[in-house]
C-alpha cells in the first residue's frame, strides 16, 4: 500500500548563504477522514535500514493531540526522487506513565530523531514524551527500526547542575538529537552528544545565562558506559548552550533539527527558527513562521560555531507550507545523505504533510561564523 507523492517542483531557492535547498514536493499527508491521523502528519525522523532502504518515523497525531510515531519504506521512481511510501505500522505510541496523561485521556510520542550509532550497533531515538508533566526527551534503542525499546527519560546528572544550578529535569524539553558519532565531552572524554532545547523562563534561568528564550543546548553521554550498557544512554552530563536566537528570523527560540551531519567543513546542523508572536489565550491560533538555517559546529570540538546562516535556507513559501493544522510552517526531522553531494531533507509541512527538499553543501568551506 502506497502514498504516492504529490506537486514535485524543481526550483531551487536562491542561497541563502553557500547552502541552496531544491524542494522535490510532498511525500505523505495526512488523510482527516481517519481518526488517528485526524490531527496531522509530520516531523519525520529519517533512517537507513539494514536492508539498505529509507524508512521515515514521522509523528501521527489522532483526535485529542493523541501522537504516536509511525513507520514507512519509503519508494524511489527511475530518477531516485522519494515518490512514494508503504505505510508499515507504528514504531512508538504511548504506553510507558512519563508518555500518557490519563485525565485527559490522550498522550503523546512526538518528533522523533533517529542515527545509527556504529560505535554501539544499534539505532538510537531521542523524541518527546509528552507526559502530565508535560514535554519531556524520551530515549529508545532499536537493533533494526521496527522493534524499539525504551530507555526511559533523559535524566540529567547531577541534579541540580553543579554549573548552571538548576534542576534540568524539571523544565519542558524538546528537539532532542544525537550525533552519530562519538564526540570529545568538555572533560575531553570520548562521548555522545546530544542536542536539546529546555525551556526556561525569569525564575529558573540557568546562572550565568542572560537570554530567556528557548535555545539549543549540547549535553553528553559516555561513550564506554553506553557501550558497557545501553540503559545509560539516557543519561547526559556536561550541559551547555550552544545556539541562541540571533537573527531576526529565529528572534522567539531556536532548536535542533535532524541529526548532525559529518562534512568535511565540519558538523552540518540543520536547525528551526522561529519568529512572530506567540498566542497569549488558550486556542489562539499563533501568528508564527517557522524556517530552517544550518549551522556549522567543528569537528574537534563541538561546542565551537564556525557557521550560521544569516537568513533561512528554507521558510515557508508553498501552499503546502502555509497552509494546514499550523499554517506557515517548515520542520526538519530528517536526512538521508545519498551521496555526491546530494543530501534529502525530510520536513513537516504546516503540520499536515511530509515534504523532502535536497540540500546541496558547499563546495568550499563557508565563511566563519562573524556573531
Amino acid at each position: 500500500m502506497g502514498d504516492t507523492g504529490r506537486g514535485l517542483a524543481t526550483a531551487v531557492r536562491p542561497a541563502a548563504g553557500p547552502f541552496a535547498v531544491e524542494r522535490l514536493g510532498v511525500v505523505w499527508q495526512a488523510d482527516p477522514t481517519v481518526a488517528a491521523e485526524s490531527g496531522g502528519l509530520l516531523n519525520p525522523a529519517a533512517a537507513r535500514g539494514p536492508d539498505g532502504a529509507l524508512y521515515l518515523l514521522p509523528r501521527i497525531v489522532g483526535e485529542r493531540n493523541y501522537s504516536r510515531i509511525g513507520l514507512a519504506r519509503v519508494r524511489f521512481d527511475a530518477a531516485g526522487r522519494p515518490a512514494a511510501l508503504e505505510r508499515l505500522g507504528d514504531a512508538l505510541e504511548p504506553a510507558a506513565p512519563y508518555e500518557r496523561r490519563p485525565s485527559e485521556a490522550t498522550g503523546g510520542c512526538e518528533d522523533p530523531r533517529v542515527v545509527r550509532i556504529a560505535a554501539l550497533g544499534c539505532y538510537a531515538m531521542a523524541y518527546t514524551a509528552w507526559g502530565d508533566a508535560g514535554p519531556r526527551v524520551a530515549i529508545a534503542v532499536s537493533p533494526a527500526l521496527r522493534t524499539w525499546r525504551r530507555l526511559g527519560l533523559l535524566n540529567f546528572a547531577p541534579d541540580p547542575d553543579p554549573v548552571y544550578g538548576v534542576d534540568f529535569r524539571d523544565l519542558h524539553n524538546k528537539d532532542g538529537a544525537f550525533f552519530p558519532e562519538p564526540v570529545t565531552a568538555p572533560d575531553g572524554s570520548a562521548a555522545l552528544g546530544l542536542l536539546h532545547r529546555p525551556v526556561y523562563g525569569p525564575y529558573d534561568m540557568p546562572a550565568g545565562v542572560a537570554d530567556p528564550r528557548p535555545s539549543v543546548w549540547l549535553s553528553y553521554c559516555d561513550l564506554a558506559e553506553a557501550q558497557r550498557d545501553l540503559r545509560t544512554l539516557a543519561t547526559a552530563r556536561q550541559h551547555h548552550p550552544l545556539l541562541t536566537p540571533r537573527a531576526a528570523w529565529e528572534a522567539l527560540r531556536v532548536g535542533a533539527g535532524p541529526p548532525p551531519l559529518a562534512t568535511p567543513w565540519g558538523w552540518a546542523l540543520l536547525y528551526h527558527g522561529v519568529s512572530g508572536r506567540i498566542a497569549r489565550v488558550a486556542k489562539e491560533l499563533q501568528p508564527v513562521e517557522y524556517a530552517a538555517g544550518v549551522a556549522v559546529l567543528d569537528r574537534a570540538d563541538v561546542r565551537r560555531v564556525r557557521y550560521r546562516s544569516p537568513e533561512p535556507i528554507l521558510r515557508p513559501e508553498t501552499a503546502d507550507e502555509l497552509e494546514g493544522v499550523v499554517p506557515n510552517v517548515v520542520f526538519p526531522t530528517g536526512l538521508d545523505d545519498r551521496g555526491d553531494g546530494r543530501v534529502d531533507v525530510y520536513y513537516g509541512m504546516a503540520d499536515l504533510r511530509i515534504g523532502v527538499a535536497r540540500l546541496r553543501p558547499p563546495p568550499a568551506p563557508p565563511a566563519p561564523d562573524a556573531g
